[in-house]
């Protein structure tokens, strides 16, 4: 007797069952093991993927932004946004301002401009997550991401962050591009702690 007939869903260990025979969805374990190791293999290399083409531009039917809490904040909803900031980015590689004051709870939609010829970017976090990302952009200048704290603006062009600073601290933004950090763009952030009462 045929160890696979109608009425049999699984077919003995071992046996080879036709393509025209196969229940749709299931993969084979060395196909399966291939996309598994495509998984492993792109997200490990994820960090790597920073190009300067179509830089920062999300698709026109864009996923909802994920928040997720970091030691400098969370992505905050544009309609909460209790002020605009204005950042203007140079090929002098400086920032204007390069210091900016907040409160503790407050969201801020900052509108930044890039008014060089050269790509920029807007990247908040820590002095040590800003400094580690930079390094490693030093090693991989393409790699492409897009984390709702970062506004990456092509020449002459301006983007949008909106944060919400839900964590009181000194933090830092800066330009991660391939040794535009080294060359001093960056600043400082302050957000000063809720007043108890």
């Amino acid at each position: 007797m045929s160890s696979l007939h109608t009425g049999d869903l699984t077919p003995a260990r071992g046996a080879v069952v036709p393509r025209s025979r196969r229940r749709p969805g299931r993969l084979r374990p060395c196909v399966l093991a291939a996309a598994l190791g495509s998984v492993v293999f792109l997200t490990g290399g994820a960090v790597l993927a920073h190009g300067t083409e179509g830089h920062g531009r999300k698709p026109a039917a864009a996923a909802a932004v994920v928040k997720e809490q970091k030691p400098w904040g969370i992505a905050g909803e544009a309609a909460r946004a209790t002020r605009v900031i204005e950042v203007s980015m140079s090929d002098g590689m400086r920032f204007n301002p390069a210091t900016i004051e907040v409160r503790e709870g407050e969201t801020v939609r900052f509108v930044v401009r890039n008014a060089g010829r050269l790509m920029h970017e807007f990247v908040i976090g820590t002095r040590e997550e800003n400094a580690k990302h930079a390094e490693l952009m030093k090693r991989f200048p393409n790699m492409a991401h897009d984390e709702p704290y970062m506004a990456h603006v092509d020449p002459g062009k301006a983007g949008e962050i909106v944060w919400t600073f839900n964590r009181a601290g000194e933090f830092e933004f800066a330009c991660l591009v391939a040794g535009h950090y080294d060359a001093g763009m960056l600043g400082r952030i302050r957000v000063n702690a809720r007043k108890a009462g």
